[in-house]
């Protein structure tokens, strides 16, 4: 797709300092919009000053829940250029979670320009020090104006833009997670595996809980037999035990990470072993108290990867590793941090950088 219209803002925003940034409190100064209407398919690509949207109290994402998003992060390498990592396959993991909430296809190559473009334009909000971002967040809202309950007939699509800070501003701590069978994240056949906004609505209560009982984090077990690992809070899940790296399957319950498959790519490439298969809580449990359960950690694209100190269950807690980081934890981190800012060898080719104008 070729250029977009830009609308460029007649007031520009102060800029925050990078050590001052925090997680999705800022914005830029532009967005992106496009929207779909059946039968006309995806027009008015734009790019316009950061607003409000207006939407009528009756508008259908208000009342059933028609949304989803996706997010990655643009990084000002050494050298200056700024790259998106792997954002050929958040495009892709965005048009699949649009097809599971019955919404329209946008195009792949479509979702991409807009990256590129809308990034370019606000180039310079791309904080310079070690550890920061830029947040990409797209999103899909159902826009009907009408109460009743049906795949929706109209849309927008819009990209917003977030300056970020580091995840871990003093290191990668390990942290605190409580396994429970109380509260169920999803089930097959469900929306698990898409990006959407209930998804995140209904984890709030077990996130609650958890940091009521002194956890940082829920670790879910699946909806059916309340056995089997599932997601930690907004995260992928990953343990090892002895030398065999598991992490549960994509089965239709879990989100399909983008940074789960690329560190799963690395270990494989390092030639770990690594599994993808069910996982009992009960064995996790059983290896943390042999003193097999050498290293867990969650993935996602905010922290990378989180490395998890402590196990709780049933009111018994285990120490994973002495509560400090492994070793594979550490270097899976490293190695995508490296790769993302453009410090280390890219041999697949993960990252793109970003054409800016001249």
């Amino acid at each position: 797709m070729g250029q977009f219209p830009i609308t460029r803002t007649t007031a520009p925003k102060q800029k925050p300092a990078d050590d001052s940034l925090a997680f999705g409190k800022v914005m830029t100064d532009h967005m992106f919009l496009m929207n779909y209407e059946e039968g006309k398919g995806w027009f008015n690509p734009r790019i316009e000053p950061y607003g409000p949207l207006s939407l009528d109290p009756a508008t259908s994402v208000l009342h059933y829940g028609q949304a989803i998003f996706d997010g990655l992060k643009a990084f000002r390498g050494e050298d200056g250029r700024i790259r998106l990592f792997r954002a050929d396959r958040h495009a892709q993991r965005f048009d699949r979670s649009a097809r599971i909430m019955c919404m329209p296809s946008l195009p792949v190559d479509v979702i991409r320009a807009s990256f590129d473009a809308l990034v370019a334009v606000d180039a310079d909000w791309v904080p310079r020090k070690a550890g920061t971002s830029l947040y990409l967040r797209p999103t899909i809202i159902a826009t009907d104006v009408m109460l009743g309950v049906h795949p929706a007939h109209s849309y927008l699509y819009f990209l917003i833009l977030s300056p970020v800070g580091s995840y871990y501003r003093e290191g990668v701590k390990p942290v605190r997670i409580l396994a429970s069978d109380s509260h169920v994240r999803a089930v097959r056949g469900g929306t698990g595996e898409a990006k959407t906004a209930a998804n995140y609505a209904q984890s709030l209560a077990g996130q609650q809980d958890a940091a009521a009982a002194g956890y940082t984090q829920v670790l879910y077990l699946d909806g059916v037999e309340r056995r089997y690992l599932d997601e930690v809070g907004t995260m992928n899940i990953m343990v090892r035990i002895g030398d065999e790296v598991i992490t549960p399957p994509l089965a239709g319950t879990i989100l399909d990470g983008v940074t789960r498959a690329s560190t799963i790519q690395l270990m494989r490439d390092w030639g770990l072993t690594v599994t993808e298969r069910p996982i009992a809580i009960e064995e996790v449990m059983a290896a943390g108290r042999d003193g097999t359960l050498r290293e867990m950690w969650g993935t996602g694209t905010a922290a990378v990867v989180s490395p998890v100190g402590t196990l709780g269950y049933k009111g018994e807690d285990v120490l994973i590793n002495g509560g400090e980081t492994g070793e594979l934890t550490q270097r899976l981190y490293d190695a995508i941090v490296g790769i993302q800012y453009g410090r280390t060898n890219d041999p697949h080719g993960w990252t793109s950088v970003v054409p800016l104008a001249a």
